[in-house]
């Protein structure tokens, strides 16, 4: 289960990587931010997501799947919403 979330956390740190390096910024910094932005929400939509809402749902495999995989959704949108971030910062200094 874990699979999809350290594959979407490799892409995380390729995208903000490559994003940094287009927008002639920091490629270390921007890294770190997303990868740091990346689990940091993962392991908050976790426990604040998947661990209460375990109980209430129906103990099917489809159900169990689509639980496990939302906080990689959510990480994904907030590093969205950082990389988007950044890229405005970089944007306003030019």
């Amino acid at each position: 289960m874990l699979f999809l979330a350290k594959l979407f956390g490799i892409l995380t740190l390729v995208w903000f990587y490559l994003t940094a390096k287009n927008n002639n910024a920091p490629v270390v910094n921007w890294s770190l931010i997303g990868l740091i932005g990346y689990w940091l929400t993962w392991w908050l939509a976790k426990f604040l997501l998947v661990v209460p809402l375990a109980d209430a749902v129906p103990k099917h495999s489809v159900v169990e799947f689509l639980l496990t995989q939302m906080p990689v959704v959510c990480a994904v949108v907030a590093c969205y919403l950082i990389r988007k971030r950044l890229i405005a910062s970089v944007s306003a200094l030019q």
